[in-house]
């Protein structure tokens, strides 16, 4: 087509009656008279301008979509950091709970046997030196802990001090097969020797093989010279089995320990010995036995089983109704013979 007057006369007409069009579409609003012209346009093209528009931006629609994607990434990983966070306050919080009855309990302890204690938190566990159960604790020389001390908390013997470095220390548990204590039986002052067993109870030899022991029998450490590795008066357990003696010179039992050696946390280590034995004051109070309900019934004859009763013991003297007079005659008369 060529560029001649005439065409450009009519695109100039053509353009003014599209703004005519559309200044009297956007003045009459939905009384337009285009406006039905325009929704079936809308109608028919407007799927394909959809299609098309999808087909021709993919990198819009992809750059919408990891828009979308990382603020749910975002969120979520909000979400998770506050869910965590909340984990470790209610954590911390039990933890905390949990330490402070831990301390409670081994002060008290402190308090009745007249320990001196380095408190300490339990850090590392497992095998170190050679031995097979240790643990490692939060006190060393600068805090006064020194090699062969008394470890403790709240339940009672938890081990020695083997090695001491400048602020942490080895502990040997009392369970462990290369440990032994002396103890003594809170009843009967039996001495004897404990050794650990691993996850099994310790192990006591006797030194009385007729001593008298019972399941329930408690014991404590009987003390060392210079009260050094143990001082005297700490829980260590309760007899769970006693063997036959055999008439050995030993006696052996087997001793269940207060300690729980796999949930260690708080400890103290004793840095000063009590100036006198404590004996059996740092034993934890006995257990009240549950007593057992006796039930006393009382039986009340009414007049109707009274009366019953009786008709039956006549129906046993006299099964056929008649009373047995010439037995009991001749009862009388071989007496009288006699």
């Amino acid at each position: 087509m060529r560029d001649t007057k005439e065409s450009r006369l009519l695109l100039v007409l053509l353009i003014a009656i599209a703004f005519a069009l559309i200044t009297v579409d956007i003045r009459g609003g939905e009384e337009s008279p285009v406006d039905g012209a325009r929704q079936a346009a809308a109608a028919v093209f407007g799927p394909v301008e959809n299609g098309v528009a999808s087909a021709v931006d993919p990198v819009g629609n992809a750059i919408g979509a990891i828009r979308d994607s990382g603020e749910r990434h975002d969120r979520i990983s909000v979400l998770e950091r506050e869910n965590a966070a909340l984990k470790v306050r209610l954590g911390s919080d039990d933890r905390n709970r949990s330490r402070v009855r831990q301390l409670d309990s081994m002060l008290k302890k402190a308090a009745d046997g007249q320990y001196g204690i380095k408190g300490a938190e339990v850090i590392a566990i497992g095998a170190a030196q050679g031995f097979s159960w240790t643990v490692t604790i939060d006190a060393g020389s600068a805090d006064g802990i020194q090699r062969d001390m008394t470890v403790l908390n709240g339940d009672g013997l938890v081990g020695r001090v083997t090695t001491v470095g400048p602020n942490t220390a080895t502990v040997l548990l009392a369970n462990d097969p290369d440990f032994t204590v002396g103890t003594r039986m809170e009843r009967t002052d039996e001495l004897g020797f404990a050794t650990g067993q691993g996850d099994r109870p310790l192990s006591v030899q006797l030194l009385n093989g007729k001593a008298k022991v019972r399941k329930g029998d408690r014991l404590v450490t009987f003390g060392s010279q210079a009260d050094k590795p143990f001082v005297p008066g700490v829980p260590v357990g309760e007899v769970v089995r006693v063997d036959p003696s055999g008439g050995a010179l030993t006696r052996n039992i087997f001793v269940r320990p207060y300690a729980a050696f796999t949930k260690l946390d708080i400890v103290g280590v004793v840095v000063q010995a009590p100036r006198a034995d404590p004996r059996d004051m740092v034993l934890p109070p006995k257990p009240k036995p549950t007593p057992t309900p006796t039930v006393t019934v009382t039986v009340t004859p009414s007049a109707d089983g009274d009366t019953q009763a009786r008709s039956q013991d006549s129906e046993e003297r006299d099964p056929g109704g008649e009373t047995p007079q010439t037995d009991s005659t001749e009862a009388v008369t071989g007496r009288d013979d006699e």
